[in-house]
């Protein structure tokens, strides 16, 4: 038979909400670590900073949320500046030449690709920043037009035609086990 003392140590010890019987963990505070981003990550954050101090820059200076695509493709222009692709002029005599044999006087630009994938990580930096999809100035049909003129202005000044790249099949689906997949054999006369 069991006393009223054992009941209750019973109920404090076995599931009981009491703490005062429980010991108690310290805790211990470690100074936060700094995250190690991704290389993605690291350039997606300097591309978005970037793009926020050009804002500010302009004259007046745009909030974020005034932003549109006229500003990104300001942008973009202005990126030029710091590009180190030559794209040949339509006057230029190497115009056309994929490997032209001496130097030019034409323009250095950021390549397409450059361009390309600076978009799409700002795209994703907009929306992870508070921005909505539907406003999304980075992801309007004004950005794609300007970015297929660039790679095809960049492709004919290079004499390349710009091949669009076949996806991969994805070969998810497992192989047949050879015991699996019914074997045929010729029958010899």
């Amino acid at each position: 038979m069991m006393s009223s003392g054992d009941h209750q140590g019973r109920e404090l010890g076995e599931g009981s909400s009491s703490s005062s019987l429980r010991p108690v963990a310290a805790a211990v505070v470690l100074p936060p670590q700094p995250v190690q981003l991704s290389r993605y990550e690291a350039q997606k954050r300097r591309d978005w900073n970037t793009f926020g101090q050009y804002l500010k820059n302009q004259r007046p200076p745009v909030p974020l949320p005034r932003c549109n695509y006229n500003h990104v493709l300001d942008f973009l222009r202005y990126l030029d500046q710091f590009g180190k692709t030559k794209v040949h002029l339509q006057g230029c005599m190497y115009f056309g030449q994929p490997e032209p044999a001496g130097p030019c006087t034409c323009p250095l630009r950021q390549a397409w690709g450059s361009l390309d994938a600076l978009i799409g990580r700002l795209r994703a930096a907009f929306e992870e920043n508070g921005g909505l999809p539907e406003s999304n100035p980075f992801a309007g049909s004004a950005i794609r037009l300007y970015l297929r003129e660039v790679r095809d202005a960049q492709s004919k000044a290079r004499g390349i035609p710009y091949k669009k790249k076949k996806k991969k099949k994805n070969n998810a689906l497992p192989k047949p086990n050879n015991d699996e997949t019914p074997s045929f054999q010729m029958q010899s006369s």
